[in-house]
């Protein structure tokens, strides 16, 4: 189980990153959260295994009108007692 904190940048705002980042995460069980940024990022901070976390931006890459052109991505603490995903305000 790993977490990780990442801000992802391109067209990510105002397509419904939010949305499909709750939907992948339910679809393979991750936990976190994610929000919109006011620079016209988008930062997650997704808990689960590598491959889980990995397919799903994968997913949330492969939507119609969003475009991830790169990832900041880092390491953090493993948050324990998580169990859900929630989209957050800015």
């Amino acid at each position: 189980m790993i977490r990780q904190r990442i801000v992802f940048h391109g067209r990510v705002q105002g397509v419904g990153f939010r949305y499909q980042a709750r939907y992948a995460a339910g679809m393979y069980g991750v936990t976190g959260w994610v929000r919109n940024n006011y620079d016209y990022t988008v930062t997650m901070e997704v808990q689960g295994t590598q491959e889980q976390i990995d397919q799903m931006i994968i997913a949330i890459d492969r939507s119609r009108f969003i475009r991830i052109t790169h990832m900041d991505v880092t390491d953090i603490p493993v948050v324990e007692e998580e169990r859900s995903f929630r989209t957050l305000g800015y």
